[in-house]
Formats: structure tokens, C-alpha cells, sequence
């Protein structure tokens, strides 16, 4: 018997579904006995091809070689807009609400293709060509589509910095994948804040030399700098070519790299993830038909942005290619207050909403009224991503905003995986709040113990990692093969190591139990705690610092910060603002630490490692379960440590 509530198939959700219970055992049980044949059928029915593909995989784990469709040739951006024109050439493909509520805009299929286009022609113009990296530090605006779909139409590489990144992160991505080209905004509108983009950007570009131009968009009226020879304003540049056309598609082999996106790993130096053409954009477009039980009307709200994986996948590459019409939003989920979200959707009857469980507690804590006060009629399908949600915020989710008849999938996945890997389907798998459920068609996920041994059967606890591989699978790390066999397949010899806990449960359901490598999980973005604390060291008051992620009822993880103070520094609240600001700074405000505690020393062991298993016990409050102390070089200090904590915390830090 099952200990956790399970929540059955709503009626509705049987009525229109693409895969039913019966459906879903088959298809996965052929997909595991014969995952090349399962995957090539796929390709074929799903993508269209310039030229066929004539070897289905070769893969090998220990040498992290992953190569699918091998002499296929295809082109992403064909596959998301022009095989759609005749059918669905004045359906809407792309919905954009803007940072302000009614300000909206939208583009049919046509529209989408003729903009595209128009820029492909222009990045060409620039010098742009097939295998160029292109950097997009771009608010949440059409043109940002636009231009990640115009880089595939060319075969430029194009690599998407989160706009609210600092100049330093965006600098060193820059740099590090060696962008010819970067293109932004003169500003950026967040809630109630601008986000001064081009004076960040023109900040990272000084320290660039190989960037040729930046393109800038005209998102506000606020003038900016522009630097002769460099700097081309987007839309004046489109007036200038009106009338040329440099815009066909560039064939791509299979494996022809599509986009780098930047991760934090646990070594401090962000990983560039790189993901190659078809086996992404298979796996994009099978997860999103299937997942969200795709139908012809849908209105498909994510709420991502596409700096981040979830946006590249169901915000663009997914939805567009399966010909679904995707909701793209600028704002926040609290402006102009906490109803934005219920708005967008009454407005513009969305049909399947997908945030993140950091949005929906936050937006829990704000009181039902501001759910209610909208009509949610249109809905038929919820989903979560980005980090495990609790129950209490699920069951929220499901009969205050669902009202208790959209069944949720709650997904877990990485930027490495390219797109969902666990999840319940709609119309096939009954719900636990809080469990990702079972294995999409095509994954093999297992659970090992911590010296790789597999743990069979129900009720199991341990490492979660994938035996065989799965189209979309990041294929490198840019630049580095070697960290990418290092950090995914040395752990366990010829698995691929997802850095996740896992339980899977007495009805083989599976549950998400965190990071249990140093990666931190704050509100769904993934941070490295060596660059959290290189930060922390940055503000010149700081000589060590080590960080762990404790409980957060809203971001369901935040950062706590041990730091030990250079000899002149007093720990007052000056000190803590500096390195508040330092890791704003040289992060990004979504790594700024809940807690500075100011300690005289860390718990290390002889050989200097810091054991931050004893930190995260005193940060989550455990005081009593340090575990054992003896290999520490100074035991004294984890009592030193306990006790400032817990007096901290009596006084609210």
C-alpha cells in the first residue's frame, strides 16, 4: 500500500489524450527492448529531413561519445516554421505579453517566418555564418525568438546569457565560446525595475575581443551609448536590407552543434552544455507532445525565460515544432500584483500553464483571492519544473488554481537531459504531490548505491543515474570533452550520473531528494557553490567562505553563507551589505545569500577540505547530527560554529 495520496486520471483528461495508461506500458516496454528502432520511428514521423539519416546511435559512456541520426540533414528553424506554412501558416505561433497587462503582440506562423527571415538575412549582412557563436542577452520580447530561430536558420551557434546575468557572467560566457557577434536590448523592463541591458553589455564587450558587433534592440524609449563600427541599432538595420533576401536554410548535419547553454557546475567555472541539432530538437518535440498531451487549440503558457533550458524547450523549440501557438511573458508573476499569472491566462485562455514551485509558493503565500478573482475555465493542464515540489504547494497548485480537475505533471529534468526525462502523463499516470511518477517512453533511469552497485525493486534509496541514451543528452561541455566525461560518467563507470538523489517508492514511483554533489538549487537555477564563494571573497572583507543550501519555504532551497572575516574587518551589517552586494555584483541577484553567518573558522579536514555535510546539518538546523567530527583538523570549531548560528538566528540574523 501506498503511504502517499494518489490522485487518479481526472475523467477530462481521458477524453483527449494522446496516450492512455495501456498505451503508455506498451510503448515504453517496446522502447526499452528496442530504444533504436522506437527512436528512428520517432525521428522520421516527427522531423522532417533534407536527407535521411542512415545510422539510428553510437554511443559509448565511458568515453562520453553520444552520436544519434548520424548523415541526416535537416534544419531547426524549417522544422519550426516553414513545414508549417501551408497547413498553419495564419495560426498564431508565437503570443507575447509584455511587462505591462494588455500590452501584447502576437505572430502567425507567417509572420514568424518572414521576420525570421528578415533577420537571418541581416545577421548575414553582419558576417554571421554557419558555425559562428552568437550571444543573446535579450529580455523576454519576440525579438529574442526571432533572433535564437535566425541563428538556426544560418547554423550560427547561438548561446542565450539570462538577461538579468552581471557583465562579469556575461563576459566570461562570451569569452569562453568566443561570440563574434552579441545581441541585446537598450533596456529591459522587470516589474516595477528597467534593467540597464546595453550599458551591462557594453561593460562584459570591453573585455571581449572577439566580439564584432553588438545589435541592439529598441525595447524603451531610454537612450543609450552606441559605439561607431560596433554597435548596429536591430530594427533600423532590418529598414536598411528591406528588400534583399539572404535567407535560406543551411542544411545541418544530425550532429551539428545547435546551442551552448551556460550551467553551474561545482568547480566555480560555469559549464557550457552544448546540444546538437536533431537529437535535441527530437526530444524537444516528442517530450512537448506527449507531456502536455498536446491538442491543436492549445494556448501554451510557460512562464520560463528563455535564458534559461525550459525556455529553449517549451517556450520555443518544442511548441513550434509540433505547430502549437506558445505564450512567451516578460513580466513577473507579482506585477503588478500577485494575479498576473491568472490574468495572462483569462486573457489570453491558456490552455496549460508550466512554472516553477518557487512561483507557485510564493504566489500560494499571497491569499486565493488573487487566483479566484480570474477565470481559469480555459485551463485543462498544470505543470512544474525546475526543482521538486513540495505537496503542500502541489496540492495548492491543484485545487485552488486547477480547481481541483487539471491533472498536474510535475517534471524533472536538467539542462543537460534537453527536455523531460520523469513525469506523470496526463491521461496515463495517476498523481502523488510531490513525485515526478515514472519514466518517459525511451528513459531508463536507476538507482545505484554510492559505490554504483544497482538497487532493484521498490522502495530503494540512492544516486539517480540513466543506463542508455536518449536523443536529447548534451553531447559536451564546450571547449572541455574531458570535464564532460568527468563530471557525468566517472562517478559510475558507463551510466551517465545525474548529481540528483533519488527514492523510488513501493509503487515504483520516483522522488526527486535534491543535489548530492555541491550544486545549489535556488528557485530552480542551478549555482555552483564555488562561484557563490569566489563572489563572497570578491568584497575584500572575506578571506574563506563556504556556502550550502538550506530550506526556503518560497525558493525551496536558499544559500547560507560561512564566512571566516580578514583580521581588520568588524561583522557588522556594513560588512554583510558588501558582500551582499559583491555576490549581486559578479552573479546575479538570484545568488544572494539568505544568511551570512560570521564564523572564526570552517570545519576542515587535515588535508583542508571543508566537510560541508557539517554545515548543511547546522544551516537546516540539525545542530545534533553533525555526525562524526574526529577527522577534523579542529573539531572546536563545529561547537564554535553551532552556537553563533543558533544565536544568530534567536536574534533573526
Amino acid at each position: 500500500m501506498s503511504h502517499n495520496p494518489i490522485f487518479p486520471v481526472p475523467s477530462q483528461a481521458l477524453t483527449r489524450t494522446r496516450m492512455n495508461s495501456s498505451q503508455y506500458a506498451e510503448s515504453y516496454a517496446q522502447s526499452i527492448a528496442n530504444p533504436e528502432e522506437f527512436w528512428a520511428a520517432q525521428a522520421r514521423e516527427l522531423l522532417s529531413w533534407r536527407a535521411p539519416f542512415q545510422n539510428t546511435l553510437d554511443w559509448n559512456f565511458h568515453t562520453a561519445t553520444i552520436k544519434w541520426f548520424e548523415g541526416g540533414k535537416l534544419n531547426v528553424s524549417e522544422n519550426c516554421i516553414d513545414r508549417h506554412l501551408e497547413l498553419r501558416g495564419d495560426k498564431v505561433a508565437l503570443i507575447w505579453e509584455g511587462n505591462e497587462p494588455g500590452d501584447t503582440k502576437s505572430l502567425t506562423y507567417r509572420e514568424l517566418h518572414r521576420a525570421v527571415c528578415e533577420t537571418t538575412t541581416l545577421l548575414r549582412s553582419l558576417g554571421v555564418k554557419k558555425g559562428d557563436r552568437v550571444a543573446i542577452y535579450l529580455p523576454m520580447i519576440l525579438e529574442a525568438a526571432v533572433c535564437m530561430l535566425a541563428c538556426t536558420r544560418i547554423g550560427a551557434i547561438h548561446t542565450v546569457v539570462f538577461a538579468g546575468f552581471s557583465a562579469e557572467a556575461l563576459r566570461d560566457r562570451i569569452n569562453d565560446c568566443s561570440c563574434s557577434i552579441l545581441i541585446t536590448a537598450n533596456e529591459g523592463l522587470r516589474g516595477p525595475k528597467t534593467v540597464p541591458l546595453k550599458t551591462t553589455a557594453d561593460q562584459a564587450v570591453s573585455e571581449c575581443p572577439t566580439v564584432r558587433h553588438v545589435l541592439v534592440v529598441k525595447r524603451t524609449e531610454t537612450p543609450c551609448p552606441m559605439q561607431d563600427d560596433r554597435d548596429v541599432w536591430y530594427h533600423e538595420s532590418l529598414n536598411s536590407i528591406a528588400g534583399s533576401d539572404n535567407s535560406a536554410a543551411e542544411p545541418m548535419d544530425s550532429e551539428d552543434p545547435l546551442f551552448i547553454l551556460y550551467t553551474s557546475g561545482s568547480t566555480g567555472k560555469p559549464k557550457g552544455v552544448l546540444h546538437t541539432t536533431a537529437g535535441y530538437l527530437l526530444y524537444a518535440t516528442h517530450t512537448f507532445r506527449y507531456v502536455f498531451d498536446l491538442q491543436e487549440d492549445d494556448v501554451h503558457f510557460c512562464t520560463a525565460d528563455i535564458g534559461w533550458i525550459t525556455g529553449h524547450s517549451y517556450v520555443l523549440y518544442g511548441p513550434l515544432a509540433n505547430g502549437a501557438t506558445s505564450l512567451m511573458f516578460e513580466s513577473i508573476p507579482t506585477y503588478p500584483d500577485a494575479g498576473r499569472y491568472w490574468d495572462v491566462v483569462e486573457r489570453h485562455k491558456a490552455t496549460i500553464v508550466y512554472t516553477a514551485p518557487t512561483a507557485i509558493r510564493a504566489l500560494a503565500k499571497e491569499g486565493d483571492h488573487f487566483v479566484t478573482r480570474y477565470s481559469r475555465s480555459s485551463v485543462r493542464l498544470l505543470g512544474t519544473v525546475g526543482e521538486p515540489i513540495n505537496p503542500d504547494a502541489w496540492l495548492w497548485y491543484h485545487s485552488v488554481v486547477g480547481e481541483g480537475r487539471c491533472p498536474i505533471v510535475d517534471t524533472w529534468w536538467q539542462t543537460e537531459t534537453g527536455g523531460v526525462m520523469i513525469s506523470p502523463l496526463p491521461g496515463a499516470t495517476p498523481t502523488k504531490p510531490g513525485s515526478a511518477t515514472r519514466p518517459l517512453v525511451g528513459v531508463q533511469p536507476m538507482i545505484v548505491d554510492e559505490q554504483g552497485q544497482e538497487l532493484f525493486g521498490n522502495d530503494v534509496t540512492g544516486r539517480l543515474c540513466i543506463r542508455f541514451p536518449w536523443p536529447g543528452m548534451m553531447r559536451s561541455v564546450y571547449g572541455d570533452h574531458e570535464r564532460f566525461r568527468q563530471t557525468y560518467f566517472s562517478t559510475f563507470p558507463g551510466l551517465y550520473f545525474t548529481g540528483d538523489g533519488c527514492r523510488r517508492d513501493e509503487d515504483g514511483y520516483y522522488w526527486i531528494t535534491g543535489r548530492v554533489d555541491d550544486v545549489l538549487n535556488v528557485a530552480g537555477h542551478r549555482l555552483g557553490t564555488a562561484e557563490v564563494e569566489s563572489a563572497i571573497v570578491r568584497s575584500g572583507a572575506v578571506a574563506e567562505a563556504a556556502v550550502v543550501g538550506v530550506p526556503h519555504d518560497v525558493k525551496g532551497q536558499g544559500i547560507a553563507a560561512f564566512c571566516v572575516l580578514h583580521a581588520e574587518v568588524l561583522p557588522d551589517a556594513g560588512t554583510k551589505m558588501k558582500i551582499l552586494a559583491t555576490v549581486r555584483e559578479v552573479i546575479s541577484p538570484i545568488a544572494t545569500p539568505d544568511h551570512v553567518w560570521f564564523v572564526a573558522g570552517l570545519p576542515k579536514t587535515r588535508s583542508g577540505k571543508i566537510m560541508r555535510r557539517i554545515l548543511r546539518k547546522i544551516g537546516e538546523g540539525e545542530y545534533g547530527a553533525v555526525g562524526d567530527v574526529s577527522t577534523l583538523a579542529d573539531p572546536s570549531v563545529v561547537a564554535d560554529i553551532v552556537s553563533l548560528v543558533q544565536a544568530a538566528r534567536l536574534s533573526k540574523d
